[in-house]
């Protein structure tokens, strides 16, 4: 039996992640710091699920989780928790943005490291990172800290894959970017998206259909595919303007 694993696993789309992926016969290890949503969430799945508490927003609960992870045998890792936050740089709350940075760049970066060792060491396995569309993108004004940390996202996760490549390892990465998806992740960063964002159900699917095919960046819709497409074509300080002009419209 395959093993998944999944952070930030209780709501949206790592919790989609799991369903589709029990229906698909996967052994599951879920992580949250909400284990009562983990709790519920696993009555409603029919292959094994085993539920790990951590806030991955805490340095020493990171390092613990990455110990006792590789004592598993983990075929798919996915890298899903994350948040963001809607606001002017200097006015934005400091403590939120380092929890962020923590959350998105630091335990995504322990994570990945302590997971792509055990599976290099097996020379099997598949890691997926939970970026954003935002980590294509050259910045983004009014949400200065959750781009930057999804540029990183992106960044990391493209450097592993081209080293994987010249090591000819069968261990595979790619990084997941999404534009807007309906879930909790936009009260939590206080904004709400001009644009019509896509289910959770129909994110996770573009998403294992990218993997299927090893893509190492994957878009799930074609709008965003073009807007990505056409900011790079933009001298960098238009589509900054054109980035916050949008931004500004996310303001509840």
């Amino acid at each position: 039996m395959k093993l998944a694993c999944i952070t930030g696993a209780s709501s949206g789309i790592g919790r989609e992640f799991a369903k589709q992926l029990s229906s698909r016969g996967f052994d599951l290890i879920l992580i949250s710091r909400n284990t009562i949503a983990l709790e519920e969430l696993k009555k409603e799945l029919n292959t094994n699920v085993e539920i790990i508490p951590c806030d991955l927003s805490d340095l020493d609960s990171v390092i613990e989780l990455s110990h006792r992870l590789s004592t598993y045998k983990i075929h798919l890792f996915i890298n899903n928790a994350g948040f963001g936050d809607l606001g002017v740089f200097d006015e934005t709350d400091l403590n939120k943005d380092l929890d962020m940075i923590h959350v998105n760049i630091r335990a995504l970066h322990i994570l990945t490291k302590s997971v792509l060792k055990d599976m290099k060491a097996h020379d099997q396995g598949y890691i997926l990172n939970v970026a954003s569309s935002a980590g294509l993108l050259p910045g983004g004004p009014f949400m200065a800290t959750y781009y930057a940390t999804k540029s990183y996202v992106v960044s990391l996760t493209s450097a592993i894959s081209e080293e994987l490549k010249e090591a000819k390892s069968k261990v595979h990465i790619s990084a997941l970017c999404p534009g807007p998806v309906d879930t909790n992740f936009n009260n939590t960063a206080g904004v709400s998206f001009s644009l019509d964002g896509i289910s959770p159900e129909a994110c996770v699917k573009s998403a294992l259909k990218g993997m299927s095919k090893g893509k190492l960046i994957i878009i799930p819709t074609n709008y965003m595919k073009a807007a990505v497409s056409f900011s790079d074509k933009l001298p960098r300080m238009k589509a900054l303007k054109l980035i916050a002009h949008q931004q500004k419209k996310k303001g509840n």
